[in-house]
């Protein structure tokens, strides 16, 4: 029996990066994917992708900010599936600035799209998941969201503010039998971070006690744990997945 067999899980933002190495994983283990992302040309080729690994999964275009969306989403995966088990809060953006330079704009797109967009898509889903007596959710934090980064009040707040929202929905929602967690990775080698010069890669390299930047697959098996049978008696945790960086 595969770990995730049967379950229906809805990951957002997961047309690529860590969210499509997690629509890979969970799909390997039998998990009916839906794909929740705004840009429908990187939805259809996360679909191509698991489609080259012999693997399949669904696509919706759904933008997180936008809760009406998120409730007629969650409720066109009720219609085609008849429930749903399982959501990785994985959809994220940034827009780095000192503190002095950032603009309301660009604090204001952060904290829609990556704790706003949380809130969206887990009130959505809920009542489905309240209706079955099961579900699994994860919410993408960060270890900035734990320690703070130079440059990033905007996605600091977030990352932070959803560790704080995961521990009171664990509570809300435990007598549901629904896990709620959190994991907040390190530096990990997505095309986002990989757009930085080579010498910042290096410093990374350098702090972290790995010695190396993590691979989104690892992060998207944080999550299949979580996810599995495995966490089953695990809610209201953060776990840090990033080689040591925070020692």
């Amino acid at each position: 029996m595969k770990r995730l067999q049967d379950r229906i899980a809805i990951i957002t933002g997961g047309a690529r990066g860590i969210g499509l190495a997690t629509a890979t994983r969970f799909a390997e283990e039998g998990a009916t994917v839906v794909i929740w992302d705004v840009n429908p040309d990187e939805g259809q080729k996360a679909l191509d992708t698991l489609s080259e690994k012999g693997l399949t999964g669904h696509f919706m275009p759904v933008n997180v900010t936008d809760g009406t969306a998120t409730e007629k989403a969650a409720e066109a995966v009720m219609a085609a599936h008849g429930r749903i088990d399982i959501l990785i809060n994985n959809a994220g953006i940034t827009r780095d600035a000192r503190l002095v330079k950032m603009t309301s704009e660009q604090f204001d797109q952060v904290i829609d799209v990556n704790l706003k967009g949380v809130f969206n898509c887990t009130k959505a889903v809920v009542p489905a998941m309240i209706v079955n007596n099961f579900g699994r959710i994860v919410n993408t934090s960060s270890v900035v969201g734990l320690y703070g980064n130079f440059g990033q009040t905007n996605y600091v707040a977030t990352k932070a503010g959803v560790i704080g929202m995961s521990k009171v929905w664990a509570r809300e929602l435990g007598k549901h039998r629904i896990t709620v967690n959190a994991v907040a990775p390190g530096f990990i080698a997505t095309e986002m971070v990989l757009t930085v010069p080579e010498k910042v890669i290096e410093g990374l390299n350098a702090r972290t006690p790995l010695g190396r930047l993590g691979q989104p697959e690892e992060i998207a098996n944080t999550y299949l744990f979580l996810c599995s049978e495995e966490a089953s008696f695990i809610t209201g945790t953060v776990i840090s997945v990033d080689g040591g960086l925070t020692i």
